[in-house]
């Protein structure tokens, strides 16, 4: 969860999101060589005769200055395809959920692998909050998942465009009216993880929470029990 002076990302709670926290810093480390060096070549012609002609009009230089980019460039692209490629794999999902923006602005779950287990999530108001709560965050219905278990999750919308993220989960994706688009994760810990609508659908934009509640497969059997009753 993001609190006051946090300078980095939230705290990864799936695989995902730990690969690309990695490849942050990764990335981060090289944009900061790149920066010194270019850094240092300033200075060093400012203040001192640098531009000699051995910078100036040599063959050697220009082949290093062309090849370090390639290089660079291949440092960057080959662990982001790799990623890339794991958020796009869904291998036999434990649980679908389907994420829908029906109308604006609140999301609607509906569990597809259970017959009548679904729900609208609203925004709880800032007059409602119980001490603990986070203003703007917090919603009614929670969408409730069992951790270290594939979960697969369809996304769409009927108004306009919204869409559903959740950063300490690594999962962005963008609902479409009259597309059915499909993200999956896999939570490594319990907890309670918070995300909004991260595309600019309008005056409530920032009202449609997103809150995901993962818990031991046993809870979320309890859970769903108690859902399928009160239906």
């Amino acid at each position: 969860m993001a609190h006051p002076s946090l300078l980095g990302f939230q705290d990864a709670a799936s695989p995902v999101m730990e690969e690309l926290l990695h490849f942050h810093d990764h990335a981060l480390m090289i944009v900061f060589l790149i920066s010194a060096l270019v850094l240092y070549i300033i200075v060093a012609m400012v203040t001192t005769k640098l531009t000699n002609k051995f910078i100036l009009d040599s063959q050697e230089i220009e082949i290093i200055w062309t090849l370090l980019p390639a290089i660079i460039l291949i440092l960057i692209a080959l662990p982001s395809l790799r990623i890339l490629y794991l958020m796009d794999e869904i291998n036999d999902p434990h649980l679908t959920i389907k994420a829908l923006a029906p109308h604006q602005w609140y999301w609607s779950y509906e569990y597809t692998d259970y017959e009548d287990l679904g729900f609208d999530s609203y925004m709880i108001p800032t007059e409602d909050l119980t001490p603990g709560q986070f203003r703007l965050l917090e919603a009614d219905h929670r969408m409730v998942i069992p951790i270290e278990s594939p979960i697969r999750i369809l996304v769409s919308a009927d108004d306009v465009l919204h869409s559903w993220a959740v950063p300490s989960l690594g999962v962005k994706m963008d609902a479409v009216p009259g597309r059915l688009n499909q993200t999956a994760f896999i939570t490594s810990r319990p907890g309670v993880f918070y995300g909004q609508c991260s595309e600019i659908c309008g005056a409530n934009h920032s009202f449609m929470p997103i809150v995901v509640e993962a818990v031991p497969l046993e809870h979320f059997e309890n859970w769903s029990s108690l859902m399928l009753e009160d239906a």
